[in-house]
């Protein structure tokens, strides 16, 4: 048990911890991965050799494409990024609609989220979406399919914007928006040797820092704190200030559980227990802690499940604002677009 009396449970596989601290510096697990990276390497430049040649097809939808992706592997902050751009374009009076793969879901067909979806079925990250956004948000394997999907049963949509995919070429895109955390590009090597699936740099439109240190130069820059007060299942709000000197119990599914866990510190919340599991977590087989009169707080990725099992924890929402000029320079982009009608 730590020292300040707090108790942590991770669920996490301790090589993927392993490997991600390797990730940051060229040691010796890298150098021994290295060659692996080249094979990686050589492989992600003949698919890209493919789709140039026209052997494999990228194919386009009749509106503006947005995606909002990363060359690092791992959580890097592409989801707040979606719901951001969602809300500035739905502020402008824009119609705009989501793709995503729904990664995590048992199923594999093509279908839209609704309210009611179960997000084993349609993905945690994009159920999360269309509840904090209520846009129309669809999933399928292939993006392409998804957005044709999406057109059909919402002919008004204006813009599609695609929930990564920055890799998926088979989906035509107008605009590219690269997020990178407080990682930056770890140390520069490609997988397995390194955090990256692309060369950095490469040519995109907007580059993004979603974490409070940007690990490099360049780009727009977003602040990022949790919200005052929590939700509960049925959307009341809880404000954190009334659970301060209450034994929590913190609980995250996501890439860096830390975080968050930081982040409710910082708010003056004590956690008597710390509950870190894999990102994507599904909860299905997850019973909450044994000890009684303790109030479970989340993120609000993960609450869209773990109310299934736990109607009474609270969701603590993150405030992800990117810059304004990041909006700015996104507006020229899209206005920049042929054929292109603005609201």
């Amino acid at each position: 048990m730590p020292s300040d009396g707090r108790s942590s449970s991770k669920a996490g596989s301790p090589s993927a911890s392993r490997l991600q601290r390797a990730w940051l510096r060229r040691g010796p697990l890298a150098c021994l991965l290295w060659p692996l990276s080249l094979l990686y390497a050589a492989l992600f430049a003949v698919r890209g050799w493919l789709y140039r040649l026209g052997w494999l097809r990228t194919e386009r939808v009749p509106v503006p494409v947005i995606v909002v992706g990363n060359v690092i592997a791992g959580g890097a902050g592409k989801t707040p990024v979606v719901m951001a751009v969602v809300q500035h374009l739905q502020a402008r009076g824009m119609t705009v609609g989501v793709v995503s793969r729904g990664y995590g879901r048992r199923t594999d067909d093509c279908r839209e989220v609704l309210g009611d979806s179960d997000p084993q079925d349609v993905g945690d990250e994009p159920a999360l979406i269309h509840h904090a956004t209520k846009a129309p948000v669809f999933v399928a394997r292939k993006r392409i399919d998804a957005a044709r999907a999406l057109l059909a049963s919402h002919p008004a949509t204006q813009v599609v914007v695609s929930d990564d995919g920055l890799q998926h070429l088979a989906l035509g895109r107008d605009i590219e928006i690269c997020v990178f955390d407080d990682r930056g590009i770890g140390n520069g090597w490609r997988l397995p040797a390194g955090p990256l699936r692309e060369a950095w740099p490469r040519p995109c439109d907007l580059v993004l820092h979603s974490g409070a240190r940007p690990a490099f130069a360049g780009g727009y820059t977003a602040t990022r704190a949790l919200a005052y007060d929590a939700l509960t299942g049925g959307g009341q709000r809880v404000p954190l200030a009334t659970l301060a000197g209450r034994p929590l119990v913190a609980l995250a599914a996501i890439a860096r559980p830390e975080a968050f866990f930081d982040m409710l510190r910082a708010r003056g919340l004590m956690l008597a227990e710390t509950i870190a599991l894999p990102d994507h977590f599904d909860f299905g087989s997850w019973q909450r802690p044994a000890a009684t009169g303790r109030t479970i707080v989340c993120t609000e990725k993960d609450a869209v499940k773990v109310w299934r099992k736990a109607p009474d924890a609270l969701a603590v929402p993150l405030h992800f604002a990117p810059s304004p000029e990041f909006f700015t320079a996104l507006d020229a982009k899209l206005s920049s677009l042929d054929g292109y009608q603005a609201a």
